[in-house]
């Protein structure tokens, strides 16, 4: 009761004797509030103290560009200057943005995709999310979402001949999402290993890559395809071994245990499920690990070499090397494409600021989490707390934009709105899903209402400068932030606002946790 009272009542209070006898009042009055899950705006906005530095955030309209030619790259820079080699309980990898000049990927073919393409790719993502979510929770599609998705993407093709003609109607798993696939890390494969740069993505399971050969085609990516044959490690699993069942879409031919899998976007991978040693940085070794060796694949991955997959079903990462790494992993994304996060595995990395329970029995693969409300410009905005918890919330490393329920957006969005025209920033035209831009032309500095998300235990995230708008232009500086179509569509945390913050999942401890400024 203390502690719900003392997040109702906030930090605020002034020094002296009328200070200690307001902030008593403010927690007696807090007190009863929480009693009954109530924390007003009004309360909320007493013990806070808004103002300068509380409500707003200044940013410089130059830094809302990340790929400007004054940015200097700092790919060599290590995160945070924590270095980890073997002597260290942790595993550190380094994470760019697939299209910045950090990337192995960048400049490899033609120009990065458009905002539109992105964000059309974003929204098929989290369609497809919740598609999933709405088929695995209740056994059936939410009706709206079925009106809404009657033209989805044809099924991947059925696998070539050379793998039996038994597999022929094998499917593609439904309702997984790819989407845009903003972040890569690189991977060894195989002995001796060979260097792969991949997707890595929380709302996945299966780990594949392009491999050797093709049977009818793979997409063009820019390293040599994982050649199963150049490793002495490399071994097919066995339709009858139990880790072919852990599949969510399995086949057989001559034995061998085939997967396959299909993406919102109407991207797939087809192939044989398989084992060999993946090298998580430059030592450590996970030998057995389970992976696609995808022969037939096509779509929207960018020339990465296939997909890292970090979700919690059996065929994960995190789950499979759960007795090395203890189902603990963290990552963080920077705030510009032109520097480094890190994706860290194993339990050494510097504890969470702020830690929300894992609600592990929502469904599969996702890290749902309870959202329970929303502040802007430091106000509690008067969202029900049922509004969250209608569809749940999941934490979703490959979503650009935020999904929020459509009452908790309109909030989000009428809030925002205000503030900014209390400061007499010019509207500007809507930007694909994103409907609340701002004309910044001509403008050195800027200043935005903060944006903090609450969830179960008390956790915030209070949303870093560089995840509250998206930029297209300076004539269209948006809010990051779109509302679902429907209220029983889950909810999306998406990577947009989670930039520098250090994001740690614990399976076994069943929490998710947020610490600020961690890259």
């Amino acid at each position: 009761m203390a502690a719900a009272a003392a997040r109702c009542a906030g930090h605020g209070g002034g020094g002296g004797g009328g200070g200690f006898l307001l902030r008593r009042r403010l927690l007696a009055t807090a007190a009863f509030l929480a009693a009954f899950g109530l924390c007003t705006a009004a309360a909320d906005d007493a013990a806070t103290g808004r103002g300068q530095g509380h409500d707003h955030v200044m940013l410089s309209v130059e830094d809302m560009f990340p790929d400007s030619s004054s940015s200097s790259p700092s790919c060599d820079a290590p995160p945070r200057d924590h270095r980890h080699d073997a002597t260290s309980s942790t595993t550190r990898m380094t994470i760019v943005h697939r299209h910045g000049p950090c990337s192995p990927l960048a400049a490899a073919h033609g120009e990065p995709p458009s905002h539109g393409e992105i964000l059309a790719a974003d929204q098929s993502r989290a369609e497809s999310i919740q598609h999933r979510v709405s088929t695995t929770t209740t056994g059936r599609v939410n009706p709206k979402r079925r009106r809404h998705r009657q033209q989805q993407p044809p099924s991947a093709p059925a696998p070539a001949a050379s793998l039996s003609s038994s597999t022929a109607s094998l499917p593609a798993s439904p309702g997984r999402a790819l989407g845009t696939g903003n972040y890569v890390v690189t991977v060894g494969l195989g002995t001796p290993a060979s260097r792969y740069t991949v997707v890595f993505d929380t709302g996945s399971d299966t780990t594949w890559v392009q491999c050797q050969p093709c049977v009818v085609a793979c997409y063009e990516q820019r390293e040599k395809l994982f050649d199963p044959a150049s490793s002495s490690t490399y071994a097919n699993v066995s339709c009858a071994a139990p880790a072919c069942s852990d599949l969510d879409v399995s086949g057989c031919s001559g034995g061998h245990c085939l997967y396959g899998v299909q993406y919102g976007d109407g991207s797939y991978s087809i192939g044989f499920f398989a084992m060999d040693t993946l090298t998580l940085s430059s030592y450590d070794a996970v030998k057995g690990f389970r992976f696609g060796c995808g022969e037939r694949n096509d779509g929207l991955f960018g020339e990465a070499a296939g997909l890292l997959g970090l979700g919690r079903g059996k065929t994960s990462l995190p789950v499979q090397t759960y007795g090395k790494y203890g189902g603990v992993f963290a990552h963080c994304l920077p705030a510009r494409s032109t520097g480094t996060g890190y994706l860290d595995f194993g339990a050494g990395s510097p504890p969470a600021t702020t830690t929300t329970p894992m609600l592990t029995g929502n469904g599969p693969t996702f890290y749902y989490v309870g959202m329970t409300g929303i502040r802007v410009g430091g106000r509690l905005l008067p969202i029900a707390p049922s509004v969250f918890a209608a569809a749940g919330t999941i934490v979703d490393s490959g979503t650009v934009i935020t999904r929020l329920p459509p009452a908790a957006y309109s909030s989000l969005r009428s809030a925002f709105a205000a503030a900014m025209a209390a400061r007499g920033y010019r509207k500007a035209a809507a930007v694909s899903l994103l409907d609340t831009c701002y004309d910044f032309t001509g403008m050195s500095q800027v200043a935005i209402p903060t944006v903090s998300l609450l969830f179960q235990g008390g956790a915030a995230l209070d949303v870093d400068a560089s995840g509250i708008m998206y930029t297209v232009s300076a004539s269209q500086v948006c809010l990051a932030f779109a509302g679902n179509e429907d209220g029983g569509d889950v909810g999306i945390v998406g990577n947009t606002q989670l930039k520098t913050f250090g994001v740690a999942y614990d399976i076994g401890k069943k929490v998710v946790g947020f610490s600020p400024g961690a890259c």
